[in-house]
């Protein structure tokens, strides 16, 4: 309905600045406006109908459909009717009243003149289609565009849904494990995890958050898995500058620490270690995550059910496009990830 309007209201407006053209364009030389709004009454119509016809059928209904053949002959046979009706009415109504000449000169059907005519209509038709085509594949790029902004929105929803159930599955598994064991560190375990959900139901919604409060959420993570792993486990968290304006999106720093997690420390046999470094220089952004891992494991992220660092890759993707840097090293017993965000300068941080 909206997009109808939009079209209405632009035929109304071409075909009103083409009546007063050729009703006070060509009256203000001679001041005879009535002869000419007389013959923009005529003239305008025709042309109208030779515009109508030729884009809203001819090239709507047979050229874009690949019907070339049936559109030159119907657009032939109507630029014949068109310019013959508009050559009627100058030669037998323009003619005996401001040209009586005319009609002793030459014939109704004189090639120079209907050569003049038919240049006239399809000129206006011309510059009608371009104009209206013109609009079409604006509208088509900005539908196309929201389209794809649409479904960047629905993948990055489904992503960060990816990330939810997968860390509270982990978390309610250990939970379970100190349950059983009725060990006194459980209500911490629980305090820990519904600190975590508040962030996840409330935060997670924004399209982005301070750093220093994701900082705060990967933290809790850290101490509810310190908890897990006791004193097998040195975890160091260093923030070298203040990140308080920096602006993140939410959820997307927990898949790399819980990667080293999961994939890293889990495996290691004897005591593992992490370490995250976050600096913020020249308006980049730099996280370095660097934890232990056996020498015989397949590496982090290898795991065949594994969100963790392919996630992390799609929603950079989709957020930052060019302006990050995303990548691991593997050594022999260590796994180092790097991320680089570019800061956007525009964009302030809304906390909440």
């Amino acid at each position: 309905m909206q997009r109808y309007k939009r079209n209405t209201g632009f035929i109304l407006l071409f075909w009103a600045f083409y009546f007063l053209y050729e009703w006070l364009g060509n009256a203000a030389v001679g001041s005879e406006y009535k002869r000419y709004a007389i013959n923009a009454a005529v003239i305008v119509p025709i042309t109208f109908g030779a515009t109508w016809f030729t884009v809203h059928v001819l090239i709507e209904r047979f050229f874009l459909k690949g019907k070339r053949t049936t559109f030159w002959i119907l657009f032939g046979v109507s630029a014949v009717v068109f310019t013959l009706m508009r050559r009627a009415f100058n030669y037998y109504y323009t003619y005996p009243l401001y040209y009586p000449e005319g009609q002793q000169t030459m014939s109704f059907l004189f090639p120079p003149k209907l050569i003049i005519e038919a240049v006239n209509t399809y000129l206006i038709v011309a510059l009608y289609a371009m104009f209206y085509f013109l609009r079409a594949w604006y509208e088509q790029q900005r539908t196309t565009q929201q389209l794809q902004k649409d479904k960047a929105e629905a993948q990055l929803e489904l992503l960060k849904s990816q990330v939810q159930p997968h860390f509270i599955f982990n978390t309610l598994n250990n939970i379970y494990s100190y349950a059983q064991q009725n060990n006194q560190q459980t209500s911490e375990l629980i305090y820990r995890l519904s600190a975590l959900l508040s962030y996840m139901l409330y935060d997670s919604r924004e399209t982005a958050i301070s750093l220093s409060k994701e900082l705060e959420y990967i933290n809790n993570y850290i101490e509810l898995e310190k908890i897990r792993y006791g004193k097998r486990l040195d975890v160091s968290l260093n923030v070298f500058d203040p990140v308080d304006h920096f602006k993140i999106a939410p959820l997307l720093l927990l898949p790399l620490i819980e990667n080293s997690f999961k994939h890293g420390v889990s495996n290691n046999i004897r005591d593992g270690w992490i370490r995250m470094d976050i600096a913020l220089k020249d308006g980049w952004l730099s996280v370095k995550i660097e934890n232990s891992c056996d020498e015989h494991s397949n590496g982090n992220g290898s795991s065949k059910n594994g969100i963790g660092l392919e996630n992390v890759k799609k929603r950079l993707d989709i957020l930052y496009q060019d302006n990050y840097e995303f990548k691991c090293i593997r050594e022999n017993d260590s796994f180092l990830t790097i991320l680089k965000i570019k800061k956007d300068e525009n964009s302030t941080v809304h906390d909440h």
